[in-house]
């Protein structure tokens, strides 16, 4: 509405100025070219009769050519003028008078969630607090994304996140905690203005650049969050673990049990055969509690679906067991050659791969649009060319780092087209891209969105997530609704698409669990799914 109100007055003030200029232009023209002298009155209401074209043609016809082409141009003007309002002024007053009116606050609110900033990332943080029933708002700057997002049937406030006006209206003295996540300068902004208004309220930010941290801590920030950095190490450690048997990315359960994320790499013993004849429990002891077939996460996992370089199987057992797995699923060779791993895009996350693969001492060419320190090839990573004189002929391993989810997908599908064999793995921005990037041939995808979320949530909710950086979500977490129920009569599998893969009970990790084992009171399970899975676990059962 201020828009409107500062076009309406630009235009009020530009339309006086012409009418007074034509009106002056008129007077003396009458008078010099037509002698035929008139009042400056009566030349200012000939002018505006044209423009509005309620009279005309009382003075006509006109004398001399000149002032015939006056009249014209007053002709022309009149309609441009008319046609211009209808745009500028008359559409959005309609527009606005008929389109959902964003709230201006959310005063009733207490103890919730202020999320500063609506994106990709932000939508999984949501997505956890719709599931455990925590109230939040969205403080969404933008005031045409707000209205989306009120219309979708979100709780939003359009209003300027880092003012003190703002965050009062969403009750920042009575909330729990505040995210800010929009960019590094606005976010140290919220996060100064959220500390004066109330000292005691818990800040929470999330920085694009790691090295911009420390100014987030010293504007009074509580937890800053760097999901880019964790992206970059995770994708990193993909690349490094390809070539060993150690299971450097497992989460240990107990003394002697262990749940991994494990990909069948491209050439392994294992593509080709299903899980019911590849006989990973015979010949490696472990239990596979779940799988990533093409993006789509299924447990238990389908036994007659073929295994393809890129499943990534979910599997727990001892350490030993793993690292039997873990060699099934290697290809035959496993040492890398120069320039045989490929990093295209050089941003935060792609100068933390190349930081890990530097203390791994595994050789790498860097691929960026852009010529700067530590980029081997300038070039677009979507042109074959590009990849050319990169090396892809003899790379193993590509790391796509790309920011923009549209180039990463057309990335995939060059470099599949050029190298079937070689390994990919991607990171995506958002959820809704991961399944694109692995259609489009990606062996393993992570998603900025996922990861940052699941920061975020773990530092608001204090969600004990085991492992933030994986395809699969881990979380240590109670379920009331189970207790005194078996597992098989609570068909937790079928009803939420997750796995039990633990209890602890009196400080004991017990893994053998039957389909009679009981739940009782007090224990604590480690569940594993898929991000909207666990959703639906907590739901249902939390």
């Amino acid at each position: 509405m201020e828009t409107w109100k500062r076009r309406l007055t630009g235009y009020v003030v530009g339309l006086v100025l012409v009418v007074l200029g034509y009106a002056v232009a008129y007077d003396v023209g009458m008078t010099v070219f037509d002698d035929r002298p008139r009042p400056f009155v009566r030349s200012l209401q000939i002018v505006v009769e044209t423009f509005t074209t309620t009279g005309f043609g009382s003075d006509a016809p006109w004398r001399s050519t000149e002032m015939t082409l006056l009249v014209i141009a007053m002709d022309i003007t009149g309609v441009l003028l008319i046609f211009l309002a209808l745009p500028a002024l008359v559409f959005p007053l309609l527009d606005d008078a008929l389109s959902t009116t964003v709230p201006s606050n959310a005063e009733d609110l207490s103890d919730h969630v202020i999320v500063c900033g609506y994106s990709a990332r932000s939508a999984t943080l949501i997505d956890e607090l719709d599931a455990r029933g925590i109230d939040h708002v969205i403080v969404e700057p933008d005031r045409d994304r707000a209205r989306t997002l009120h219309e979708d049937g979100q709780r939003v406030v359009s209003v300027t996140p880092d003012s003190t006006a703002g965050l009062e209206a969403v009750n920042v003295r009575d909330a729990r905690t505040v995210v800010a996540d929009i960019s590094d300068e606005l976010d140290t902004s919220i996060v100064l203005t959220a500390k004066e208004i109330t000292e005691d309220i818990r800040v929470v930010s999330v920085v694009e650049e790691p090295d911009r941290a420390r100014y987030h801590e010293l504007a009074g920030a509580d937890a800053v969050l760097s999901p880019r950095e964790l992206l970059g190490e995770s994708l990193a450690r993909k690349v490094t673990t390809a070539v060993s048997t150690e299971l450097s990315d497992a989460v240990e359960l107990g003394e002697a049990f262990d749940v991994v994320e494990l990909p069948i790499r491209r050439g392994s013993e294992l593509v080709g055969r299903t899980l019911a004849d590849s006989g990973l429990r015979e010949r490696a002891g472990v239990n596979v509690i779940g799988a990533w077939f093409g993006g789509e996460f299924q447990s238990p996992p389908d036994p007659t679906k073929p295994l393809t370089g890129g499943t990534v199987l979910l599997v727990t057992g001892r350490e030993d067991q793993l690292e039997r797995l873990k060699e099934l699923t290697l290809t035959d060779v496993r040492r890398f050659g120069p320039g045989e791993t490929l990093v295209l895009g050089y941003g935060e996350v792609g100068r933390k791969v190349g930081g890990a693969l530097d203390d791994a001492e595994i050789p790498y060419t860097v691929v960026d649009i852009d010529e700067h320190d530590g980029v081997d090839v300038v070039g677009d990573v979507t042109e074959p060319a590009t990849l050319e004189r990169a090396g892809i002929d003899g790379a193993r391993s590509v790391v796509l780092a790309v920011g923009d989810d549209t180039a990463a997908e057309f990335a995939t599908l060059i470099c599949r087209d050029m190298m079937p064999n070689v390994e990919i793995l991607a990171r995506a921005e958002g959820r809704e891209s991961v399944q694109k990037v692995y259609r489009a041939g990606a062996d393993y995808v992570l998603s900025l969105a996922s990861i940052t979320g699941r920061m975020v949530a773990s530092a608001v909710l204090d969600e004990d997530i085991l492992a933030l950086d994986t395809q699969v979500k881990l979380i240590r977490t109670e379920a009331p609704a189970l207790v005194g129920r078996t597992l098989g009569g609570a068909d937790v599998r079928n009803r939420t698409g997750c796995t039990i893969v633990a209890v602890e009970r009196d400080g004991e990790v017990d893994t053998d669990l039957g389909p009679e084992y009981r739940i009782r009171q007090g224990d604590t399970l480690v569940v594993a799914g898929a991000d909207e899975r666990i959703y639906r676990f907590d739901e249902l059962l939390g």
